[in-house]
């Protein structure tokens, strides 16, 4: 899944009332959650078309992927991950570099959630977090205003 800097290039769905149209099988398997991989990407694909569309048009030169575990071990807890360059620090040198990137973790969701609900919401939460990173947003104002 990517941008390219102007607009989302993922799937959408259509839903009435605003409201996640998507609801993935989500079942219970003694404490952590089971979603696949394409049911996590469509929900992070459905988080990324609920960013407003001026939000989005701003965005540049970054590409978001989902994994299943960060790296580090001691990330076990990590949801996502902001690497690159914020908007709000780019200068005249900033041109032919690889695109930031934004990574969303599926497995910590899918174990810090009890329910389907849970996931979509958390989901949402993540990439707005990730995305506010790209816009030069600390994790302490984030807080401040509910994404934390």
């Amino acid at each position: 899944m990517r941008t390219d800097g102007r607009r989302w290039t993922g799937r959408v769905a259509s839903g009435a009332g605003g409201a996640c149209p998507f609801r993935p099988e989500v079942r219970d398997n003694g404490g952590v959650l089971e979603m696949t991989r394409e049911e996590f990407e469509e929900l992070v694909s459905l988080a990324l078309d609920r960013v407003p569309p001026e939000l989005m048009r701003l965005m540049d030169n970054v590409a978001v992927f989902v994994e299943e575990e960060p790296e580090d071990p001691e990330d076990r807890e990590l949801l996502g991950l902001y690497e690159g360059t914020p908007l709000t620090e780019r200068g005249e040198w900033y041109a032919g570099v690889l695109p930031d990137r934004i990574t969303i973790y599926r497995g910590p969701t899918l174990r810090m959630c009890e329910t389907r609900e849970d996931v979509v919401a958390e989901t949402e939460i993540t990439v707005v977090h990730e995305i506010a990173h790209h816009f030069g947003i600390d994790d302490e104002r984030l807080h401040e205003l509910g994404y934390g």
